[in-house]
């Protein structure tokens, strides 16, 4: 069961290394996490190492767990309208907790057994399906152990946790949302002194102080954002999936403040030579004569298609669509590819000959972050 729950960590993507899994069972052995509650936070403290990865922790623990502790999904049990409708009455009863009678290995089918025969709602009592009392049965109540049903969870029990999966919004390795992509861009604003001379006042009293109070000007070059922006963008076929991600991708980048210019053209698969916006059409001849190694290109797409497309010439060029990918990577050598495919599916020809010529990362927030590294 262990060796099932350290693969489907890893399919998750959270990289269990040696050392963190012989610690897990070093704590086992110990006596640490000898419930399933005591498990779960046992083990992610573990095996996590920030928070971006509760989420995938969380997937595969429910994963590998779940068939092993939810026996009411195991025994079928129905909860009529009619009941769940009483348990919206909530009553509350302050008092110690009391134990029931019941031994928690026969709480479920006592639960069905008690399904079967109640006929009316209950609140305060201690043995119906209700609220408050002292029932092992319902919400709200006094008692040490029982089964929930409706009302909310008290307890945090482990597998409710990794069933609400509430750190999606903390993971990096999924799609992005357009202000995800706005913060990441304000990373590439690479400001290098490059404009007019301008009085540092800072620096100007600093260098004064140290000279007993005679005066010394000190003077720093303007900062002046010499990034060019290029965004390539690979439309229709088998990118109409991610027809949205695009669209959000193309605002924000759009969006973006502090370039010296931006740019955008549209392309299908590969380009044969021509790119494509709004205006027309342009020859890529035309923009590499333009384009400078201050331009960073980035393109979008999922590179995946028919390998003839990339590797035969086309009917107006010599060339190949790879060649034209490689020519504006010679051209730009701080350029980037970014691909919405998931990258289980990378091993594509198409896709490898691409990732050979242009640094290819996901478009993962993660993915992007090092794509900014890369053309910084």
């Amino acid at each position: 069961m262990f060796i099932g729950f350290l693969y489907a960590l890893r399919s998750e993507g959270i990289q269990v290394g040696v050392a963190q899994w012989l610690t897990l069972l070093t704590g086992l052995s110990q006596g640490l996490g000898t419930t399933v509650n005591a498990f779960y936070g046992f083990a992610r403290s573990v095996v996590c190492c920030t928070e971006t990865d509760f989420d995938a922790y969380d997937a595969a623990f429910l994963r590998v767990f779940k068939d092993a502790v939810d026996w009411g999904e195991r025994l079928n049990l129905e909860f009529s309208e009619e009941l769940l409708d009483w348990l919206k009455r909530q009553a509350t009863v302050d008092g110690e907790l009391v134990t029931p009678d019941i031994d928690v290995d026969d709480l479920w089918q006592e639960l069905e057994n008690r399904l079967r025969e109640q006929t009316e709602e209950h609140h305060g009592g201690n043995r119906w399906v209700g609220t408050g009392g002292t029932s092992p049965f319902g919400h709200s109540g006094r008692a040490s152990h029982g089964i929930r049903v409706g009302g909310p969870s008290k307890n945090r029990s482990a597998i409710a946790v990794a069933g609400e999966r509430n750190w999606g919004t903390y993971r990096t390795d999924t799609q992005l949302d357009q202000r995800d992509l706005q913060m990441v861009l304000k990373q590439l604003r690479q400001l290098t002194p490059a404009g007019d001379w301008e009085l540092d006042v800072p620096k100007t009293i600093h260098r004064t102080v140290q000279n007993g109070g005679e005066i010394e000007l000190e003077f720093v070059r303007e900062r002046v954002n010499r990034i060019h922006l290029v965004l390539l963008l690979d439309s229709g076929g088998s990118m109409e999936p991610y027809a949205q991600m695009v669209e959000q991708f193309f605002t924000a980048f759009s969006e973006a403040k502090g370039f010296k210019s931006f740019q955008a053209w549209h392309f299908h698969n590969v380009p044969y030579g021509k790119l494509y916006n709004a205006e027309g059409q342009e020859s890529m001849l035309t923009l590499l004569r333009q384009w400078t190694s201050q331009h960073r290109v980035v393109w979008v797409g999922d590179a995946c298609m028919a390998p003839y497309e990339l590797m035969a010439p086309t009917y107006f060029s010599d060339m190949r669509g790879l060649d034209w990918i490689g020519r504006v990577q010679e051209h730009c050598p701080k350029s980037v590819w970014l691909n919405p495919e998931s990258q289980q599916y990378w091993n594509h020809p198409t896709i490898r000959s691409i990732g050979e010529t242009v640094p290819m990362f996901p478009l993962t927030l993660d993915g992007l972050a090092r794509a900014v590294q890369q053309m910084r």
